[in-house]
C-alpha cells in the first residue's frame, strides 16, 4: 500500500485563503451583473411623470454606518429639452426624519469622463468620492449625488454643458425629495468640485426657474470651472488642461454636432478617442493619461486659438455660467497653486458676484493644487452650509484682497 503524503499544515489556510478569493470573485462578477441589470435603460417610463420622478431605486450597499444609500434613476431634462433618465445615489440618515424633513445637499462630482461606463456610481469606493460625506450625515442632511446625463445612462456625456448639468443637479433633489425613506425636504444647498463647481453654479443660476418649487439655501464650489474661453486658452500647454480640452471637443462633436476635424489633427484623433473612452475612479487614473496626454502635445490642434473661432466661441460662451440670484450666497474654495483652474479665473468670477452685490465667502487653500481642493476645503464648505441651513447671516469676503 502506498501510504498516503502526509498533511501539509499550512494547506488548510491557503485552502481557506483560496475559497474566500474565489467567493469574493463570485460576488464581484455577481454584483457587476447587477450592476449592469440596473443601468439598463430599457422598461424605464420617461413618457409620463415629471422631472425629478424616480424610474428605478436598489439599495446600495456600503454605505456610511448610521445611514443608508439608493441608487436610483430619475427623469431629467436634457439639454434640447427631452425627457432623459439620469443615474446617481442619494444617502440618507437612519431613523426618522424631523418634522419638515431634512435639507439636501446635492454633491456635484468632478471629471471622472465622458462615457456611460464612468458615472460615479458605478464606481468601486463611491462613498470615499463624496466630499463631507460624513459630516453632512453627522448633521443630518440627505446626500444627492447626480452622475449627470450620459454618465451610468447611456450617453453621449454633454461634459461642460450647463444646462444639462445644472438640470441633472437639480432634479436629483426632486428625486430625493420622491424617496420615501430618505425623509427630504425642499431645502437645498449645492457643493461640487471642478466640472461640479460648474454644475452647481449653472444649478444656482437655473433652480428659480426651472424647480421654482424648491429652496436654495447656498452654492458652494471648490475651484469651479467658470470662464471656459479662458480655463482652455490658459490650459492648453499642461497635460491636465489637454485632457480638458479634449473631452470638451469630443463631447461637443457628440452632443452639438460641432465639426472636430476642423479644430483636432487627424493623427491626434485616436488619441481623443482613447481619452473619451478612460475613466477617471483614482489619481492612478490620473498617471495612466499622461502618455497619451503628451502624445496630444506633440500632435493635437490645428490652431491653439480655436475657441476665438465659431462655432466654439459661442459654445463657450453659452457653458460658462452667470451668477445664481441674490438670495443665495456663494462659497468658493480656490488652490493658489492650481494650474488647471487657475487662482485668477476663480478670483474675477469672485470679483463678478461680488459687484452684482452677492455675498461671497473666499477660501483660499495656500500651495493647493486641483486635485483636492474640495478634499481640503471640504470642512469649511459643510460647516457654511450648516449656518445657510441655519438661517444665518452669510459671510462676506468682497472686500478681502486678493492673497
Amino acid at each position: 500500500m502506498i501510504a498516503a503524503p502526509a498533511a501539509d499544515p499550512r494547506a488548510e489556510p491557503r485552502m481557506r485563503v483560496l475559497l474566500i478569493l474565489v467567493a469574493a470573485m463570485v460576488a464581484a462578477a455577481a454584483s457587476a451583473a447587477e450592476s449592469a441589470d440596473f443601468y439598463d435603460p430599457g422598461g424605464l417610463d420617461l413618457a409620463s411623470g415629471r422631472p425629478g420622478a424616480i424610474l428605478r431605486v436598489a439599495v446600495l450597499e456600503g454605505a456610511p454606518e448610521g445611514a443608508t444609500a439608493y441608487r436610483v434613476i430619475y427623469r431629467s431634462t436634457a439639454f434640447d429639452g427631452g425627457a432623459i433618465p439620469v443615474s446617481g445615489v442619494i444617502v440618507a440618515p437612519s431613523g426618522p426624519a424631523p418634522a419638515g424633513g431634512r435639507p439636501v445637499v446635492v454633491w456635484a462630482h468632478p471629471t471622472s469622463g465622458v462615457e456611460d461606463q464612468c458615472a460615479p456610481s458605478r464606481a468601486r469606493g463611491f462613498f470615499g468620492f463624496v466630499q463631507g460625506l460624513g459630516a453632512m450625515l453627522k448633521a443630518g442632511y440627505v446626500v444627492a449625488a447626480t452622475d449627470y446625463p450620459g454618465l451610468g445612462m447611456p450617453g453621449p456625456h454633454p461634459y461642460l454643458v450647463g444646462v444639462s448639468e445644472g438640470r441633472a443637479v437639480l432634479d436629483s433633489v426632486r428625486a430625493a425629495h420622491a424617496l420615501p425613506e430618505a425623509g427630504a425636504s425642499r431645502r437645498f444647498a449645492v457643493w461640487g468640485h471642478s466640472q461640479g463647481g460648474h454644475a452647481a453654479l449653472f444649478a444656482g443660476v437655473l433652480a428659480a426657474t426651472y424647480a421654482p418649487e424648491l429652496d436654495l439655501a447656498g452654492v458652494a464650489a471648490a475651484a469651479p470651472a467658470t470662464e471656459l474661453a479662458t480655463l482652455l486658452a490658459d490650459d492648453i500647454a499642461t497635460l491636465g488642461g489637454r485632457n480638458l480640452t479634449a473631452m470638451t471637443l469630443w463631447s461637443w462633436a457628440q452632443v452639438y454636432r460641432a465639426p472636430i476635424d476642423d479644430v483636432v489633427k487627424a493623427e491626434a484623433l485616436p488619441v481623443v478617442q482613447r481619452l473619451a473612452g478612460d475613466c477617471i475612479e483614482s489619481v492612478f487614473d490620473i498617471f495612466a493619461r499622461m502618455a497619451p496626454s503628451r502624445a496630444l502635445a506633440k500632435e493635437f490642434l490645428k490652431s491653439q486659438t480655436f475657441y476665438e473661432t465659431e462655432p466654439w466661441r459661442g459654445l463657450l460662451a453659452r457653458n460658462s455660467p452667470g451668477l445664481p440670484p441674490k438670495g443665495a450666497p456663494l462659497f468658493l474654495a480656490q488652490g493658489t497653486a492650481d494650474d488647471l483652474v487657475r487662482p485668477q479665473v476663480t478670483q474675477d468670477y469672485a470679483d463678478r458676484a461680488c459687484r452684482a452685490g452677492r455675498a461671497v465667502r473666499m477660501v483660499w487653500l495656500p500651495k493647493g493644487g486641483h486635485l483636492y481642493a474640495a478634499r481640503d476645503s471640504a470642512a469649511q464648505a459643510v460647516a457654511w452650509i450648516g449656518d445657510r441651513f441655519a438661517g444665518l447671516a452669510p459671510p462676506n469676503d468682497c472686500a478681502a484682497a486678493t492673497p
